[in-house]
């Protein structure tokens, strides 16, 4: 590309002070902003200036910039929409509100009920003795049926995946079953998990609204807010779910390109945009990653940047940046493109990254260690400056 008037944001996803790595080790990696969030603020309580600042303060006196927010959190009673909707939308908006104040204006967030993501194994051992995050659908299946006892479940996999659920069965130790329920069950790093009761509950809730529903409690949300983030000036980024099918009975509703466009077009002001996660979007067979970019790319205001390998049954690792199903050449020639036409440069991380080299003597959260993260912005940099020439 011959003229290439920016480079995209290089940031990193930071947990704040309790985060093992430091924004020391950031700066070092060679990113300049950071993507974080106020995680010790329990969901649906709001951001106050004061906290938001003291945030800002510690990532500015490190001599990086706070970039986007990841995430403001959806309390549960707005993706039901329960009784308690709307004071957890108030304080939505007055945490926006304030997040503008503080110059923060590119918020990411997801509408996954109850669980955030899902994996079955957070260190499976690659063959150069690197460790990964694995999502393994009989895991999922003897969890489901022998732990969650969700009713009628064994209708919900294959034949194939209920005999390796049965195997497991008869095979897992106590401790080996009770580490695959917290990993399940985790939640977001710094915030709390969920529990066994809460999730029977909550997918006795969801059944009850099903995909349409959870679809028509998103616009309600997103048009409930519209008028602040106008106002503000703020962009909101929708992250795709985590795997992108529903899982454990759950609706999802950020799965594919279809869901996509139909979240853009039901409310086309340009404040509601797109995490692009390729990682996300990546682990489902039935999505096109470029193909989707080119779908919704004008409503991406935030971009992760990962890859997986996925078997025949649809079990994925999160492999190297540069090696598994996503043509990460192929979505970096796109993402550069567009970034191109743009006056402000588009914020990109590595999304998570191998436990490599010293990482595997550390303690970080899961996907978030430091040193496979820089290999990946490395990997990714060196892809954007060999597509641009610059």
């Amino acid at each position: 590309m011959s003229t290439y008037k920016n480079k995209l944001e290089q940031t990193w996803r930071w947990y704040g002070p309790d985060d093992t790595v430091s924004l020391q080790d950031i700066k070092q990696a060679g990113a300049t902003g950071i993507v974080s969030a106020l995680h010790h603020v329990p969901h649906g309580e709001i951001w106050t200036v004061e906290e938001i600042q003291k945030r800002k303060k510690q990532i500015e006196d490190a001599g990086l910039t706070w970039s986007v927010v990841e995430s403001v959190p959806v309390h549960e009673a707005i993706k039901t929409r329960s009784k308690h909707a709307e004071v957890y939308l108030s304080n939505y908006k007055t945490s926006l509100k304030n997040l503008s104040e503080c110059g923060l204006k590119t918020v990411c967030y997801n509408f996954m009920p109850v669980l955030d993501w899902t994996r079955t194994k957070l260190d499976l051992e690659l063959n150069n003795g690197a460790k990964a995050l694995y999502f393994e659908w009989a895991s999922v299946a003897y969890f489901d049926i022998y732990l969650l006892k969700r009713k009628d479940a064994e209708k919900d996999y294959s034949d194939v995946v209920l005999e390796q659920a049965e195997k497991i069965k008869d095979t897992i130790s106590i401790q080996e079953s009770n580490t695959l329920k917290d990993i399940i069950l985790m939640g977001v790093p710094g915030e709390s998990s969920t529990t066994l009761e809460t999730l029977q509950q909550s997918i006795e809730i969801y059944q009850s609204i099903g995909h349409k529903g959870l679809r028509e409690n998103l616009v309600f949300f997103l048009k409930s807010i519209a008028d602040v983030c106008k106002e503000e000036g703020i962009k909101m980024t929708i992250h795709p779910d985590d795997p992108p099918y529903p899982i454990l009975g759950l609706p999802r509703i950020v799965s594919n390109k279809e869901d996509l466009e139909y979240i853009i077009n039901e409310v086309k002001d340009d404040f509601n945009g797109i995490c692009f996660c390729t990682g996300s979007l990546g682990a489902g067979s039935h999505n096109d990653i470029p193909e989707i970019f080119e779908a919704v790319k004008k409503r991406v205001y935030f971009i992760h940047l990962r890859n997986v390998k996925k078997d025949k049954l649809g079990n994925f690792y999160e492999a190297d940046h540069l090696d598994g199903d996503v043509n990460m050449y192929k979505i970096m020639k796109a993402i550069v493109e567009e970034n191109n036409n743009r006056s402000v440069p588009i914020p990109f991380r590595p999304d998570h990254g191998h436990q490599i080299l010293d990482d595997l003597n550390k303690t970080s959260h899961p996907g978030y260690s430091a040193i496979g993260r820089l290999k990946g912005l490395a990997e990714l940099r060196g892809l954007e400056l060999g597509i641009t020439g610059q």
